[in-house]
């Protein structure tokens, strides 16, 4: 199955079409919400939540040294402009 993108709706958008929102989750559609252009939110299908099984981070601290490259700020600013892209 190929992977759609996220389609994205401004928040009042989202709101007077939450039903016709839902029933795209239900069929596995992603949905980005903004405001004022900014990515705030996300309406996801609950299958890939259950998927996705949380766990602690604590384990983690300090395994990802040096995974940013040298300039982790520039790293993350460049994914945050692809996500917001």
């Amino acid at each position: 199955m190929a992977v759609t993108k996220p389609q994205r709706k401004g928040a009042e958008e989202a709101r007077n079409q939450l039903p016709l929102l839902l029933a795209d989750a239900e069929k596995g559609r992603t949905t980005i919400i903004t405001r004022h252009g900014r990515s705030v939110a996300a309406l996801v299908p609950l299958k890939d939540v259950a998927a996705s099984k949380q766990r602690s981070l604590v384990a983690l601290a300090g395994s990802g040294k040096g995974y940013w490259g040298k300039d982790s700020r520039s790293t993350l600013r460049r994914l945050r402009d692809e996500w917001n892209g």
